[in-house]
This record gives C-alpha cells, structure tokens and sequence, in this order.
C-alpha cells in the first residue's frame, strides 16, 4: 500500500509565539541602513536580472563577524496574490535542506545514539540496503553523508494533481537503496541517501522527522520560519514555486524529505549559517559542540585533500579565490538557492529564488566582494580573463579497444531483471538493446578514467517508473572485466518527475559479437 509517513506538525498558536520573538531578535541583530550603501551594485544586479528573467522574487541576507549587515527581499512571493517578498518569505530550499538536516542527526550522534561509521542498516528497518556492486556494511553513516555509501543518482517528485501518493520510506529503500559502487570508492550524489538519513533520525529519535527538527534544531537555534514541509501557520509565508516560463509550480512533496523538504526565510536561514560559523546570540542555545561543527565541514569523501575538495557532514567544501568555503546550493521545480560559508572570514551569505534556473550563483559572489577586498579582486581579474564559452562540440566518442565488441548482462530492477546487450562498433557507435525493445543507440557516449556514460532510449516496466515517459542515463565503470553502476530512467515530461535507478552490470562477451 502507497501511503505517507506521518509528519511533525506545529500548532498555529505556538507557530506565532516563536515567530513574535524572532522578529523581536531581528532587530538586534540587523545593522544600521547606512551600512548597506557597500550592497548598492548589487542591489542593482539583481533588479537587472529579475528584469532580464524575468524572475518573481530573490531574497539576500548576509552576515559578518556576528551581525547582519544586509538583508532584502525583491520582487513577488506570490504573483497571483500581489504578495511581496521580504527577508521573513519562506522560500523553498531543496538541496540546502542536507546540512540542515544533518545537523539534527549529529544531535544524535553528540547523544551516542548514531554511530557515524556503523552501516546504515543498523537503523533501518524493513526497508533495507542491498548490496549489488559491494558490500551494504560498508556503505556506513558517515559515507552516505558524504555521498561515497555506493547509493545511486535518486529524486522523485510527487505532485498535489498527480493522482498518486509518496510512499513509505521503508518501500522507497527496499526498491532503490541499492549499492550501485562499491562505498568509499567514487562520489555519488544521492537525494535518497538524505533520504534515509531522516529516517534514521525519525527511526531512532522516535519522533516524526519533522516534529525532531522543529524541536530539537530550528527552535532552540530562534529559526521560527524554518520547518520541514508547510507548517501549520506558517503557509502564509511561503513563497508560491514558478517555472521557466512563469507557471506556478503545483505543490509537491518527496520520498527523500532530508534532502529537499526544508523552507526557510533568507532572515532564518543565514542565521543558521551563522550558527555554523559558531557565532552566538541571546535565545540561542549551543545546540551542537565546535568540534562537531569543525568535523562537519571537513571534507572526508573521495578525492578530497586536507579537509577540502569534497563533501564532509552534507557539506561542499572547497577553495574559491583563495577562501575556503563551506556551502550547499539547492535547484528543483521552482527553486534555485545558495548558502555559502566562509569560515575564516566569519562571513555567510543566502541567496533565494522561487524559480528553477536562476542566477543566484552569479549573485553570490558579488555579496562576498562587497564585503572581502581581496575576494573583489580575484574575482574582477578572473571575470576579465574569461570569455563566455563557445562550447564547440567535443570529439566524436571512439571505443577504447577494452571496450570494443559485445557486452551482456542485466538490467536488475526491483519488479524483477531484464537482459541487456551492447556493442561497441570501431566508428563510435554503441548499439544498446534492453530486452525484447528496439535496437537504439547510446547518445552523448563519454568514457573517462575508466568511467562510461551516456543515455538511451528504452523502458524500465517497474509499475512506478512506468507511470511517465523517460529515457535512461548510463553511468557505469570498467572493474575486474565488468562494467557495472547505475541506469537511471529520468522523465521526459514537464514537469519533471523523477530519476529512479536500477543496477546494471554486463561482461564482454568471449567471442566479440
């Protein structure tokens, strides 16, 4: 049976009383309007491309050294209603929600009650992972937090009109948590993942994910428009989604809350990144240690070199201009957002919009070198030096003679398997064939460091990938005489609906073709 989980509710009345003594604490913390004159060309790049984009909304927040310097909101929150954006709107974060929620379940790690390096497992339930292309112990904690657990490419949308509810997590987990690499090799990024790290929090907290965050994370850090899905009163404040072309989103939820269901004003959401960068204000309790908040935004994922290049606890973290920065951006139907934290300047910055596809990676920048001279000139001389790309077309894809030839093998889909076959032709065509469909050939095909990709017309007939047109993404890797990894069967349709991921692994057959 498809059926929701049960979600935290807040009642209205004790949503007012946190969000009086919110707004009473902004002031505090806000400075002077003559401090805001160094944001003047920015404030006018942004009516620029709302104007250029035609965007209904952004809202900004920055803060320094303990202080908002500037916050400001432009444009409709919701254009139907005439309602205007302020920096108390609750926009829709998406991805942003991953550090958010990994810091209430490194509340529970602070507890001794999750174990950041035992498998995942432990904490599940009925639904569970299952190991394909290695072992599901080792896909532990701290690797899905780092996107290296093995989980594969995961997002699914459910739309209010859509004629069908989210499943249970437990049902989610047993049809797609499946060990696509072996963990700890590769970075995957995976929605499903902080999908499954929610429920280990609702699972071992004993409380609705939601109701956890709001008790444990957004009220006693003041966050009194933040929450986990629309809250009870709090929906008026909540921004309206558009698209491209300026249609309204119909709501939707998702089988991975943990990874995209957090809503936060620009206000809100800043003095959480503030809260990170261990600044502390009255009203607000020290929810989490400094050494807990270090070892979060140390990158600890593959590849990743003294801390940095990689993701640490939800975390990107990385060197921009000579500033390390700790940041998560965020972009799904209606959204586009940014939060990025540079620690050793004491310095956060928010960028939100309610609409996929905006610019808010241009703006981001431009609020840091208002603020960091040496930031400013970087950035002046990089701008400078770059060219808009002409983005030429690549070469045409050639087989590697590894490669060359004959594969077989299967297509491992949780309704049951389906044989594949491909062949690797010396002109560069890749001929695919999933069962008893058309022969069709692999587009975009690209083979790097033993990694291949590309996409394919073809048709997984699990009844819920089923549901909508789409075509497959390829990404599998050349180990031990297999290429193994993930097909991922992405809708085609608008809006988007998902990318649901089966195991696929094929061997060179001896004969050639």
């Amino acid at each position: 049976m498809i059926r929701g989980r049960p979600r935290g509710r807040t009642t209205p009345r004790c949503a007012a009383a946190l969000l009086a003594g919110a707004l009473a604490a902004a002031a505090a913390l806000a400075a002077p309007a003559a401090a805001q004159d160094r944001f003047d060309g920015v404030r006018q790049q942004i009516r620029q491309l709302m104007t250029e984009q035609d965007l209904p909304s952004i809202a900004v927040a920055v803060a320094k050294d303990g202080r908002i310097l500037w916050e400001e909101a432009f444009g409709w929150a919701d254009r139907e209603a005439r309602a205007p954006a302020t920096p108390h709107t609750m926009y829709s974060l998406a991805s942003i929600s991953k550090p958010i929620t990994a810091t209430g379940l490194m509340l529970l790690v602070e507890r001794g009650h999750v174990n950041l390096d035992r498998p995942a497992n432990t904490y599940l339930g009925t639904g569970r992972l299952t190991g394909h292309a290695g072992d599901p112990d080792a896909a532990t904690v701290r690797r899905i937090a780092n996107h290296s657990a093995g989980l594969p490419l995961h997002y699914q949308f459910f739309y209010e009109n859509g004629g069908y509810g989210v499943p249970t997590m437990d049902e989610t987990i047993a049809r797609y948590g499946i060990v696509a690499n072996p963990p700890g090799t590769v970075v995957q990024y995976s929605n499903l993942g902080f999908g499954i790290l929610d429920w280990i929090v609702e699972r071992v907290s004993g409380m609705p994910f939601a109701e956890f965050m709001r008790a444990e994370v957004f009220t006693p850090l003041g966050l009194t428009r933040m929450s986990v899905g629309p809250a009870p009163g709090l929906e008026p404040y909540m921004a309206a989604r558009y698209d491209t072309r300026g249609r309204r989103v119909p709501f939707y939820d998702f089988d991975h809350a943990g990874a995209s269901a957090v809503w936060a004003s620009a206000h809100d959401l800043v003095r959480f990144g503030m809260f990170h960068l261990k600044n502390r204000h009255d009203g607000q309790r020290q929810i989490l240690a400094d050494s807990t908040l270090d070892a979060m935004q140390r990158a600890t994922s593959p590849g990743a070199q003294n801390g940095v290049g990689g993701y640490g606890i939800a975390w990107n973290v990385t060197r921009e201009f000579g500033l390390r920065r700790v940041s998560h951006t965020g972009g799904m139907p209606g959204v586009t957002t940014v939060l990025s934290l540079y620690p050793e300047q004491d310095l956060a910055v928010v960028v939100l919009a309610n609409r996929n596809g905006a610019p808010v990676t241009r703006i981001a920048p431009e609020i840091v070198a208002a603020v960091v001279p040496a930031y400013e000139d970087s950035l002046r001389a990089w701008q400078q030096r770059s060219n808009p790309p002409s983005n030429p077309p690549g070469p045409r894809f050639e087989a590697p003679p590894e490669l060359l030839g004959e594969w077989t093998g299967e297509l491992r889909a949780w309704s049951g398997t389906i044989p594949v076959r491909m062949v690797f032709e010396a002109d560069g065509d890749v001929h695919v064939r999933l069962g008893a469909q058309l022969v069709t050939l692999l587009n975009d095909a690209a083979f790097r460091n033993g990694n291949l990709t590309g996409r394919f017309a073809g048709t997984v007939p699990a009844p819920d990938i089923a549901r909508h047109a789409h075509n497959i993404a390829l990404n599998v890797w050349l180990r031990d005489g297999k290429l193994q990894g993930q097909a991922s069967a992405m809708t085609t349709t608008d809006p988007v609906y998902y990318a649901l991921t089966s195991y696929i692994e094929l061997t060179r057959t001896p004969t050639g073709r």
